[in-house]
């Protein structure tokens, strides 16, 4: 069973799995506080999103959002009850740690996330079903360290298995993984994500030959086109890696509206401009083109039905 927004979730009904998506994104308490910053219509617009995804095959998605990202556990479990896509939330940190936390120890901040793991996100009793953590271009820094460490340490003691946001250009992984290997985590049981923002198959293979998966979670992208993202899909599978890819867009429902210059509102964020399909990018372009590649119905059926259960259910 793998804990989701609405309770216990038995991995066989898991479905058609995206492993790295958001509802929201925005701040620590910024749903509660500062609504409007957010849109006009906000519950309803998350519900309609996820229902069109539901609709197009969708039937499972991790939401990636951490308490720095804005976590709202009672927010995920509305829109999780209306729309049918089941919802899985981490705990964790990615990559804002304020300066009135900074000097906690890996233990303090472990207890925290095994409390949101075992008993439920404070108030609720919507319980996470992974662990995150985060580095990016700067590398691991003294900060990020700390929670990567944290993470590791709950891990250790939930099982939960930990999804890294992580930096591919700058090969951060191996930082990051270093520091896994010192707190005796289970490599098969980590998911370095924004791995298709680089075309690098021979530093993507070191990671997988460490055991661990892959997020390939940012469509359509930038940087890299999602041509190439997908070409890179379908090298590392033909290089037998098809056990362990997870693709995703990394896509965001809701997100801070940014008033124009002539003081009028859009009626969506400007990170939805970049990939109008959603949720369902992948059914409409990605999927196509793996099928154009060569890619069997079953090889497609891993990537994102057997590998999330795989991954999330330590098979």
């Amino acid at each position: 069973m793998v804990n989701s927004v609405l309770g216990p979730l038995d991995e066989s009904d898991m479905g058609f799995t995206l492993m790295h998506e958001h509802v929201m994104v925005s701040a620590s308490g910024m749903f509660k506080s500062y609504p409007d910053l957010l849109g006009e219509n906000r519950e309803q617009r998350a519900i309609d999103c996820l229902k069109r995804a539901k609709a197009g095959g969708i039937d499972t998605m991790v939401d990636a959002t951490t308490f720095d990202l804005g976590r709202d556990p009672e927010l995920l479990q509305l829109v999780s009850r209306e729309s049918g896509v089941n919802i899985i939330n981490v705990t964790g940190w990615w990559l804002d740690v304020p300066r009135f936390i900074r000097g906690v120890s890996p233990n303090q901040m472990a207890r925290e996330f095994v409390k949101d793991a075992t008993e439920g996100f404070r108030g609720t009793d919507i319980k996470a079903g992974l662990l995150k953590c985060a580095a990016d271009f700067e590398g691991v820094t003294p900060e990020l360290e700390i929670m990567c460490r944290a993470v590791s340490r709950a891990h250790n003691e939930t099982g939960l298995p930990i999804m890294v946001h992580s930096f591919p250009t700058g090969h951060v992984a191996r930082q990051q993984i270093k520091i896994f290997k010192e707190e005796g985590v289970d490599l098969t049981r980590v998911k370095i994500d924004h791995s298709n923002d680089t075309t690098d198959t021979e530093y993507l293979k070191w990671i997988l030959d460490q055991g661990c998966y892959l997020g390939l979670d940012r469509y359509p992208g930038r940087f890299v086109s999602p041509e190439m993202r997908t070409q890179t899909m379908k090298q590392l599978i033909d290089m037998g890696y098809g056990d362990r890819l997870c693709p995703a867009h990394d896509c965001i429902c809701l997100h801070i509206h940014n008033e124009r210059p002539d003081g009028s509102m859009p009626d969506e964020h400007a990170l939805a401009l970049g990939n109008p399909d959603q949720f369902l990018y992948m059914h409409r372009h990605v999927i196509p083109d793996l099928k154009e590649m060569g890619t069997t119905d079953e090889q497609i059926d891993a990537l994102f039905i057997d590998n999330p259960r795989n991954f999330l259910s330590g098979h």
